[in-house]
């Protein structure tokens, strides 16, 4: 009998090495299958600069814009200047003023940088100004945004596939997801890289690279009483590492830029800043329940492999009840009151044209550098 159990025993220990050897062949499969069908996302200027506009079309849309032709053209005038000095001056940069009292900025792929009216009644010169939109510009010329698309592998295209701009579904995939790491935010690495990046392009330029810190102390100041971080300049890293580490870069390193240009900058940007605790701010959309999707005829297109979607027989309660409780945590936060505040209802762009005449004169009057 003993013998018996015992050969049961090999047996159904063989059988099931086998099995388990077949189950991971089969996932290795799986992904090898996949591996062959799909490509990481790759494009040009162009194509990034579509990306970039469609994005900035959401932005817009979500908080309006200022319908001020004078305020677009100095903050695009500052902010060219900037370009014109940064590592991809052919991109076709525009700055974009958005129409809310909420305190922030977003720099979408492509050149499209958003700055809140909000923002600017915090500044008092212009160097800050500059210090805030060579920030975002770090995050274009750097690719942040699509860099998070391609390494997170939120997009993926068919191997055969050459062009983003021939297949819709493709873009607008990119659009979605791009646009959920602009207005999400970058990590402490994308914010860091950026803050030392804007501090060369403004010197570069000839502005006092102390506008940056300055700026970002005053949002510090402004969120002393909340219990929530708000708005992407004081999301990641923590603010006091960001200060700590700008404030060493410009105290460590000498440099004779030193225009603020204080006056040009308060003749020209005239808004009052909102308190943040009396902001008028709208419902998150993205906490309410969605609605359940109708079932619609799906056709066959290649779609993105994901660990994730294959079940763990050896998986406990306790995994479920953790994730349950990690997106529980995730809803409980505070309110963002600088990102939901409430915009304007006009999303339409200001045309602006700047020509390189005004741009050097521009230079020239606040004695910058050329």
């Amino acid at each position: 009998m003993r013998r018996t159990v015992l050969m049961l025993t090999v047996v159904c220990c063989f059988f099931n090495q086998v099995a388990h050897a077949q189950i991971l062949k089969g996932i290795r499969d799986t992904i090898t299958k996949a591996d062959a069908k799909l490509k990481d996302i790759e494009m040009t200027d162009d194509e990034e600069a579509t990306i970039g506009e469609q994005i900035s079309i959401k932005i817009r849309q979500k908080y309006g814009v200022a319908q001020d032709p004078q305020i677009h053209k100095y903050v695009n005038l500052v902010g060219t200047v900037l370009a014109k000095k940064s590592s991809r001056s052919s991109l076709p940069w525009q700055f974009v003023v958005l129409d809310t009292d909420g305190v922030n900025a977003f720099a979408a792929p492509g050149g499209y940088i958003h700055i809140t009216r909000g923002a600017l009644a915090m500044m008092q010169s212009e160097s800050e100004l500059a210090g805030v939109l060579a920030h975002e510009i770090a995050h274009v010329t750097r690719k942040h945004t699509i860099k998070a698309i391609q390494k997170g592998k939120l997009v993926q295209m068919g191997a055969n596939e050459t062009s983003i701009k021939n297949n819709p579904q493709v873009l607008q995939r990119m659009v979605d997801e791009g646009y959920k790491v602009v207005f999400d935010g970058f990590g402490r690495a994308e914010e860091l890289e950026s803050d030392t990046d804007a501090l060369g392009l403004v010197t570069q330029v000839g502005y006092a690279p102390s506008g940056l810190p300055k700026f970002l102390t005053t949002i510090q100041q402004r969120n002393k009483d909340s219990d929530q971080r708000q708005g992407l300049f004081a999301s990641h890293p923590e603010m006091m590492e960001r200060l700590e580490k700008l404030n060493a870069a410009v105290t460590g390193n000498p440099t004779d830029a030193s225009a603020t240009l204080e006056a040009r900058y308060t003749s020209n940007v005239k808004y009052a800043a909102v308190p943040i605790g009396v902001l008028a701010i709208v419902a998150d959309a993205s906490a309410q329940p969605a609605e359940p999707k109708k079932e619609e005829p799906q056709e066959k297109k290649p779609s993105r492999f994901s660990l994730s979607k294959i079940k763990n027989p050896l998986a406990s309660g306790s995994e479920a009840k953790q994730s349950n409780a990690v997106t529980g945590s995730a809803a409980s936060r505070g309110v963002d009151r600088e990102r939901l505040a409430k915009g304007g209802s006009n999303g339409n762009k200001v045309a602006v044209v700047i020509t390189d005449a005004e741009v050097a004169m521009f230079i020239a009057e606040g004695k910058l550098k050329s």
